[in-house]
């Protein structure tokens, strides 16, 4: 049923495989013109995808014989379906050459993601959240090496626990899905706490589009089936006592703020645990809320702490520095001191 369908969209790689979008964006301070090239660069990578994946679909389905799915697409267990198809069909080079494309591929997006993660790292370490070391820069190639070391050691610790590419897949997009939430949150709390700042990129109906956006990540992070929601939703948590001790570095400044802000966050995570745990059996629940019902509460729920969310955002200190120091900027040269 359609149930199956929307655990994969959430588990299957789906979310993964269409999550190029976040490269340009997470290299969109280094843009010259942001304007037009991180629209195009966003939209394109998604239309690209599903150009591609589409193609796929209809070029797998049109190559299975009716007779052979008559009595359902679950007597099928092809672990490569592609190649395995190849192989049936007696293209036994395009299965090799599928095999070979499917550890060849996943280099391009790997390259992509050191330099992206690698920022990330970086600009963690600039917010006082990670240690003075992930901050470094290589004089010659520009590049955070440190943060790019780290990344390759948590990627060799996943490898470990997660020996086969479903179930990586499954917690990767899972805990992909959890890093949208705060995306549609952050762009209208900063709309709200950050007017007087220009903006060289705006995007028109994000008061309809931020709402819907974190709706349908909320859903998604629920079609992942207990107990793997709560599984994901613990191991965010692992990672508070890194936070609490750079916290506690700093002298706790601007603690008691920041935790008001960010209560919406705590009390979310624990409420679509147990959201996922009393759902519908379809979903890995005990069925205490039936199917079809279970995904309308959680869609309430979900836009309930969205607006908490936006509405519990604070212009920060930095959005301060940053104002001040565009205005210098922005005067004359022998104005400058």
């Amino acid at each position: 049923g359609w149930s199956a369908v929307f655990t994969a969209v959430a588990t299957s790689g789906i979310v993964f495989a269409f999550n190029g979008f976040q490269s340009p964006i997470n290299l969109a301070g280094e843009a010259r013109n942001p304007s037009k090239s991180i629209p195009f660069a966003v939209i394109g990578s998604i239309v690209c995808a599903l150009v591609i994946y589409v193609l796929l679909q209809v070029a797998y389905i049109g190559a299975v014989s009716p007779s052979d799915v008559a009595k359902g697409w679950n007597t099928f267990n092809f672990k490569s379906p592609f190649a395995e198809l190849a192989i049936a069909l007696n293209l036994n080079w395009l299965a090799i050459l599928l095999y070979v494309d499917a550890f060849v591929s996943p280099s391009g997006t790997g390259t992509t993601y050191m330099a992206t993660t690698s920022r990330m790292i970086y600009a963690m370490e600039r917010n006082n959240t990670m240690p003075a070391m992930f901050g470094n820069v290589h004089p010659f190639y520009g590049v955070p090496r440190p943060a790019m070391w780290f990344n390759l050691v948590v990627s060799f610790i996943f490898m470990f626990f997660f020996r086969g590419w479903s179930s990586l897949a499954a917690v990767i997009s899972v805990a992909t899905v959890i890093s949208y939430l705060t995306g549609p949150i952050s762009l209208m709390a900063l709309k709200r706490a950050a007017t007087d700042i220009e903006r060289p990129l705006t995007v028109p109906f994000m008061k309809v589009i931020a709402p819907f956006a974190f709706v349908c990540a909320s859903m998604i992070l629920y079609w992942a089936k207990w107990p793997l929601t709560g599984e994901i939703i613990l191991l965010m948590v692992v990672a508070l006592p890194v936070y609490f001790y750079f916290q506690g570095k700093e002298g706790w400044a601007g603690w008691g703020q920041d935790l008001k802000a960010a209560w919406w966050l705590c009390a979310y995570l624990p409420v679509m645990a147990i959201l996922s745990l009393i759902g519908s059996k379809q979903f890995g629940g005990h069925d205490l809320i039936p199917y079809g019902w279970d995904m309308l509460v959680v869609a309430i729920i979900s836009l309930g702490f969205y607006y908490w969310g936006v509405n519990s955002g604070y212009r920060t200190p930095y959005l301060t520095e940053r104002k001040h120091h565009a205005e210098y900027e922005s005067l004359p040269s022998e104005a400058k001191v």
